[in-house]
C-alpha cells in the first residue's frame, strides 16, 4: 500500500458517487463533479477553487449570484472533493484543459465570466490567455501566482520524491487540516467547514494529487500568464483580504503591475478566503461587476 493511502479508504466510482451530492460528467481526463444553476438564458459564471478545499468553498458566492440572476457553474478539480484523482502530472495544462473539456461537455460555448480563488487564479488566468474568445471578465481572489508560495516545512519536502510521499503520508491530514485556520481572518468561524473538508480525504488519491500539483509547480510564479491576461481587453477584477496569511497582500502588486487597469478592493477583516467569511461584503462587488454591461 503506498505511504499516501493510510487514511484514503475509500475509491470514488459509479457505484460511491450515486450517494453523493451534485451532478457528474465523464471528461477525457476522468470524472468531474459539478453544480450548475440559475437561469438557463442567463450568461455563466464559472467558479474556480483553489488549493485543496473543493467547490464548496463557493457556497456564499454561488448562492449569491445565483440570486442575482446569473447563471453559475462550480466544480471540483481533479484529485479534490468528489472528482476522479488521474494518475498524470498535476500542471496547468490539465487543470486548464479540465475547465474547457467541462465547457464543452455542457455545451457552454461561452464566452464565460470567470473567478478564480487562489491557485484557481493562474488556472482561470491561463485558461483566459489560451482562450480568450470563451472569456468575457476575470474576477480574481486573492490568486495565487503573483510570486512562489512560501510553503510549510513538510509541503518543501513534498518535491523529494519517496521521502515526499512518505511524509505527506504519516503527518499530511494533520498539516492540512492545521492549516484551515490559517485561511480564516477570525478562525472560530471554521465552523463545520474542517469537517466538510475531511470528507474527501477519505478517498483515495486525495494527497497523490496536492504531492503532484506542487511537483508541477502549481504554487509558483504564474506572473507571465497573468501578463499575457493584462494584455487582453476583457474587464479585470482583483479582490484581496487584507489579513491574508497564506497569499499576503503586498503581492497583489505583482498582480497589478501585470494587468493594469485591474479593479481592485481590499476587503477588510478578512483573510485568503474573503468572499467566504464577508461575503454580505463581497457579494455586491462581484454582482455589480458582473452585471455591469461592457
Amino acid at each position: 500500500m503506498s505511504f499516501l493511502n493510510f487514511t484514503e479508504t475509500l475509491t470514488l466510482d459509479a457505484a460511491s458517487r450515486a450517494a453523493l451530492p451534485g451532478e457528474f460528467v465523464q471528461l477525457p481526463d476522468g470524472v468531474t463533479h459539478y453544480e450548475l444553476g440559475g437561469p438557463a438564458d442567463a450568461p455563466v459564471v464559472v467558479l474556480v477553487h483553489g488549493f485543496s478545499v473543493p467547490s464548496y468553498i463557493w457556497d456564499p458566492t454561488f448562492i449569491g449570484i445565483i440570486q442575482a440572476g446569473l447563471r453559475v457553474l462550480r466544480f471540483d478539480l481533479f484529485g479534490r472533493g468528489f472528482s476522479d484523482r488521474p494518475r498524470t502530472d498535476y500542471g496547468i495544462d490539465l487543470y486548464v484543459r479540465q475547465l474547457r473539456d467541462l465547457l464543452d461537455a455542457l455545451e457552454i460555448p461561452g464566452p464565460v465570466d470567470l473567478i478564480g480563488l487562489s491557485m484557481g487564479g493562474p488556472i482561470s488566468a491561463t485558461f483566459c490567455a489560451q482562450h480568450p474568445e470563451r472569456a468575457h471578465k476575470l474576477i480574481l481572489v486573492d490568486p495565487a501566482g503573483g510570486q512562489a508560495i512560501a510553503l510549510s516545512p513538510l509541503l518543501k519536502q513534498v518535491v523529494l520524491p519517496g521521502a515526499g510521499e512518505l511524509l505527506m503520508g504519516l503527518f499530511g491530514n494533520s498539516t492540512l487540516l492545521n492549516s484551515m485556520g490559517s485561511d480564516f481572518y477570525d478562525p472560530e468561524q471554521i465552523g463545520d467547514f474542517m469537517e466538510r473538508y475531511k470528507v474527501q480525504m477519505r478517498y483515495r488519491g486525495f494527497k497523490r494529487a496536492l504531492v503532484r500539483s506542487i511537483r508541477a509547480g502549481m504554487l509558483g510564479d504564474f506572473t507571465g500568464a497573468y501578463r499575457r491576461v493584462g494584455a487582453l481587453k476583457l474587464p479585470k477584477m482583483l479582490i484581496w483580504g487584507r489579513g491574508d496569511t497564506t497569499v499576503p497582500l503586498e503581492q497583489s502588486q505583482y498582480i497589478l503591475d501585470a494587468m493594469p487597469g485591474t479593479e481592485f478592493h481590499i476587503i477588510e477583516e478578512a483573510g485568503h478566503i474573503p468572499h467566504y467569511e464577508r461575503p454580505e461584503v463581497v457579494n455586491p462587488l462581484l454582482i455589480e461587476f458582473l452585471t455591469n454591461v461592457t
